[in-house]
């Protein structure tokens, strides 16, 4: 029995050994993927022509790629740049088929495991634990940005007050902070979200970002402490809280929600293609596997619908909707599902044209901008969409960096100068809600 007991408890102490490096550790881990990103490639293919697009379209039509630029086969047009994400034993055949067909092509990412672990920092040592030590240099955890988001609450009271405005499809509470100066009277208000799109770390990076800039310039910035007395911002770090946790622990490059579809075994829905306004027409695909899937109704996921909910009760003060995705460097804004000049165009192209020359001030990067449509491509159900028309004037999105060097795998070194160039951005078009831009109001509701 002696022999058992220590045999036994033996293994218990190497399970316990198991369990402490797998959860504190080896935090990496995770990061990790088990390694299922090994050889994959990203591949960036240039169309010269319509016969080019075409025959391209029937290549990758034919292939289970990742679209990383455009978000679908379907929106693949000539002398545009289409990103893909190639699993390793499809490279050998697209390069082939490539080659045969005389496409412009190259590899920007040879191997897409080892840049994934150069993003994250991979073996370096980092601090995330505690708010005293809290770096806003690395991308966070779900858990992290939670936990950072409550110590914020508790710690800064007289400007941050936070609250949920419902639970996620898995149950996740959806939490906003209300970042701005106390105050008796009804004030002006901007909304921000993050992380509609799991895979766009720098999201969640650059809304943490602005909260922090806000609380920690109030004392000595005067245009930011004019800012936060005279509205609020409401701050959404991770909209689709299942959809970021999913991204961490399993598939680094997922972009939709994570709601179950009882017809298909395909989870999720695009939820910047959920929003009730021109649902699922244009730039939008009714099949549940595919990666801007517009959900099986309007405001199906719990996620879109908590946010609506919210906006819809708030419209009347709030006057900007922000939402931050990547990549690309533009500034967008409505409309996205047509080819149309909305009627308070002037004040709007103002804004932006402000916004992206203070981005410019910072770093020298050169960001598009204009309509949706016309800048990026047509998409129905979008969020900005849906913002302007309820009533929100200045209803914007940013597709930060890069361009497509790194893709959604922006190094945490660029964490820093992404940040502070868009919060540039950011503060021109909060400064422009205080002054007044003269529109044709008999033209309300916009859409």
């Amino acid at each position: 029995m002696v022999p058992d007991r220590r045999s036994a408890f033996r293994s218990s102490v190497l399970l316990a050994c198991v369990i402490i490096c797998s959860n504190v550790l080896c935090p990496v881990g995770a990061y990790l993927y088990n390694n299922r990103y090994a050889g994959d490639q990203i591949f960036r293919i240039t169309p010269s022509n319509d016969e080019d697009v075409q025959v391209l379209k029937n290549i990758l039509g034919h292939m289970k790629v990742d679209f990383w630029q455009p978000n679908s086969v379907s929106l693949i047009c000539q002398n545009a740049t289409v990103d893909v994400h190639v699993k390793r034993n499809d490279t050998r055949g697209l390069h082939a088929r490539l080659k045969q067909q005389h496409l412009d092509y190259r590899v920007f990412i040879s191997n897409l495991q080892k840049e994934i672990e150069k993003q994250t920092g991979y073996g370096s040592s980092r601090k995330r634990r505690s708010e005293s030590q809290y770096d806003y240099e690395v991308y966070h955890s779900l858990e992290e940005i939670q936990s950072w988001m409550f110590e914020m609450n508790r710690t800064n009271s007289d400007l941050v007050d936070m609250f949920s405005i419902g639970k996620s499809y898995e149950g996740r509470p959806l939490y906003v902070l209300q970042v701005g100066k106390r105050s008796r009277h009804q004030k002006k208000a901007m909304w921000i979200d993050c992380g509609v799109h799991a895979r766009e770390w720098i999201g969640p990076a650059f809304c943490q970002w602005f909260v922090k800039e806000a609380i920690n310039s109030y004392p000595h910035d005067s245009v930011m402490r004019r800012l936060l007395n005279q509205l609020n911002f409401y701050i959404m770090p991770v909209f689709n809280v299942d959809g970021y946790h999913f991204s961490w622990t399993t598939d680094r490059f997922w972009r939709k929600t994570r709601s179950k579809n009882h017809r298909f075994h395909c989870r999720g829905v695009d939820a910047n293609r959920n929003w009730k306004v021109k649902w699922c027409e244009e730039g939008a695909s009714s099949h549940p596997c595919d990666d801007t899937y517009c959900g099986p109704y309007p405001e199906s996921e719990p996620e879109v619908k908590a946010a609506a909910k919210f906006l819809r009760k708030h419209r009347k003060r709030i006057k900007s909707y922000i939402s931050i995705h990547a990549y690309a460097q533009m500034l967008l804004y409505p409309y996205s599902y047509k080819y149309a000049t909305i009627p308070n165009f002037n004040c709007v192209e103002a804004a932006a044209h402000d916004a992206v020359t203070a981005l410019y001030s910072a770093y020298g990067v050169r960001y598009r901008y204009g309509p949706a449509s016309t800048t990026l491509y047509v998409s129905s159900g979008s969020s900005i969409d849906w913002a302007y028309r309820h009533g929100i004037p200045y209803a914007f999105a940013f597709e930060l960096r890069d361009t497509g060097h790194f893709g959604f795998l922006l190094p945490e070194s660029l964490i820093n100068p992404t940040c502070t160039e868009t919060l540039r951005a950011v503060k021109a078009i909060a400064s422009g809600l205080l002054k007044k831009c003269e529109t044709d109001k008999d033209r309300f509701p916009y859409i």
